[in-house]
């Protein structure tokens, strides 16, 4: 990766908490987006700024929630896939959110950070499947066209069809989370400012 994290971060601290649009809380959610304010606490910065448009609310967290969620593979996979891609997208909010929940699915912090662009992914992961999944993340947000052979050969040593068409779609997904959350400039929770702080990751 050409720049690492702390380098992202240093350019976007400033507007950070400077929402594009108005995060709409529980009493000013339109009747379609109630469902979605049901939790405790308030609704993630997502939720609260599809509740502009609650037609598409109702179509896209479930979509992100069956892709992104709990599946046959294991969340430490998903949450590679998820912080690498996020982090090659430079999205601010996605990597700051995504951290903690890297951390919770059991990647260290060296791994963490190597998944940031902070430190040599080859010199923390000494997985094999996990450097194929990660050369295969690299490839597929970055990439132009079919990847090549080399990577996806290496992708189907570790990968079976089923492995490949999922883990390609997280990083799908994710792409289209990181230009949603960082056009929209959506703000990253006061808990999670302060769990990136205490780990010296923020």
């Amino acid at each position: 990766m050409t720049n690492s994290w702390a380098h992202v971060r240093a350019e976007t601290v400033a507007r950070a908490d400077a929402s594009v649009v108005a995060l709409i809380d529980a009493e000013q959610a339109p009747i379609l987006a109630r469902p979605y304010y049901a939790g405790e606490g308030p609704p993630s910065p997502i939720t609260a700024s599809l509740a502009h448009v609650p037609e598409v609310l109702e179509a896209t967290l479930p979509f992100v929630g069956r892709i992104l969620g709990p599946t046959a593979i294991d969340l430490r996979a998903k949450e590679i896939v998820i912080l690498r891609t996020s982090a090659l997208m430079e999205c601010r909010y996605c990597v700051e959110a995504h951290t903690t929940v890297a951390l919770d699915s059991g990647l260290s912090v060296g791994e963490v950070c190597a998944l940031r662009g902070e430190r040599e992914v080859e010199a923390v992961f000494t997985n094999r499947d996990e450097l194929a999944l990660i050369s295969w993340v690299d490839e597929v947000a970055l990439g132009r066209g079919a990847a090549p052979e080399d990577i996806t050969a290496r992708a189907r040593e570790v990968m079976g069809d089923p492995e490949l068409v999922e883990m390609t779609l997280v990083v799908a997904a994710t792409l289209m989370l990181n230009r949603y959350c960082s056009a929209l400039g959506l703000p990253t929770s006061a808990a999670t400012l302060a769990r990136l702080a205490e780990e010296g990751l923020a």
